[in-house]
């Protein structure tokens, strides 16, 4: 059975979304792990994670960037499968308001569009630099998702504040799904998680919910049975992996829950379990 999919505005994506944190050295650990991550994926390793997922269906992929490592793994695990990934990028875009700052943003935004971004989305960074909360909106961000929209690319959001998409979708912005820290241990969140679910049931377009795992601090099970349990059957769950066997874990689990039952496969082996079988 294929993964189950959902749609961004017409474009079908897999729910299970794969996370490059862990191929890129981003850890939310501490630097030497951060290095750690760095010193250790090189772009055939990631496009073995890649082939694992897409060998399941899973064929999104989100937080791609131009650097070597990413697009040859990119374009390694296609060229394996004979499949394409659907790619979401998370730019850094300029703030100013002037037409250097603009023609920065064009220059950033056809680089992304050259390496076949489908889905857009402004880097928390960007995006929440806009948000107003005395006037409940992201007033001056428009330029820019207008700027996505004409190169092909479907805009969307990536925040960190949970009040985004309620501002974004109230004011009627131009996006097509957003971005949400979402996880049981509420790690990053800047609210309680039952705050975050509401306003994620609330938002008018799918939310991709990122961090299920708190960056290592949840055990998948744990991370994954809470975040499937409780989101919409149009969002998706985006996590990052970096070896085949963590992506095919992670891809039984979220089929065991899906399914409502218990998830096959090996646990992990330690001398004072060594009674409960």
């Amino acid at each position: 059975m294929a993964f189950p999919r959902t749609t961004i505005e017409t474009l079908s994506v897999s729910r299970l979304i794969i996370g490059c944190n862990w191929f890129l050295g981003y850890s939310h650990t501490s630097a030497a792990k951060d290095q750690l991550i760095k010193d250790t994926m090189s772009a055939t390793r990631i496009a073995d994670v890649l082939v694992t997922f897409m060998q399941a269906g899973i064929d999104t992929i989100y937080g791609v960037r131009p650097e070597p490592v990413i697009m040859q793994a990119v374009e390694e695990a296609q060229q394996r499968t004979g499949r394409a990934l659907i790619t979401i990028a998370i730019p850094t875009l300029p703030l100013g308001d002037d037409a250097a700052a603009r023609a920065e943003a064009a220059r950033i935004l056809d680089e992304y569009a050259a390496l076949g971004v489908a889905v857009c989305m402004p880097h928390q960074a960007t995006t929440d630099a806009f948000v107003n909360r005395r006037t409940q909106s992201l007033a001056g961000i428009e330029p820019y998702l207008a700027m996505i929209r004409e190169r092909g690319m479907l805009p969307g959001l990536s925040t960190h504040m949970p009040e985004t998409p309620g501002y974004a979708d109230a004011t009627g912005l131009d996006v097509a799904t957003y971005i949400q820290i979402y996880n049981a241990a509420g790690f990053l969140m800047q609210i309680e998680v039952d705050w975050v679910q509401r306003m994620i049931w609330n938002a008018r377009k799918p939310v991709i919910t990122i961090k299920p795992l708190a960056a290592g601090r949840l055990m998948p099970l744990v991370g994954l049975a809470f975040a499937w349990s409780t989101i919409r059957d149009c969002d998706m769950v985006c996590v990052g992996s970096s070896s085949p066997a963590e992506a095919d874990e992670l891809i039984e689990i979220s089929y065991a829950i899906l399914e409502h039952r218990a998830p096959r496969g090996a646990l992990q082996e330690t001398r004072s379990k060594a009674r409960c079988r």
